[in-house]
């Protein structure tokens, strides 16, 4: 017959002993660090699209100087439009 605080499920560890609380403590630690390295990344990706390929709202330095020609009459505009073309690809 079992008493209270013998044999599997009862006390304070539910039988499980104290060899696995080093053990789950060390997966807890693999969770959240994986959890903080995946926000990380996904925050990272959200953040500097440039890292990953093409910035979308980074313009060249060469078409700005190619705007200021224009403004200020060097080229007229068919040059402009094909420069800018051959510019942006």
């Amino acid at each position: 017959m079992m008493g209270y605080g013998y044999g599997p499920g009862w006390g304070m560890m539910s039988g499980w002993g104290y060899g696995y609380g080093p053990l789950h403590m060390a997966i807890w630690i693999a969770i959240v660090v994986a959890v903080i390295a995946l926000c990380a990344y996904l925050m990272r990706s959200m953040c500097m699209p440039a890292l990953h390929g093409h910035s979308p709202g980074r313009r060249s330095a060469g078409l700005d100087v190619l705007e200021e020609r224009y403004a200020r009459g060097e080229i007229n505009r068919d040059e402009y439009l094909q420069k800018k073309k051959d510019i942006n690809g």
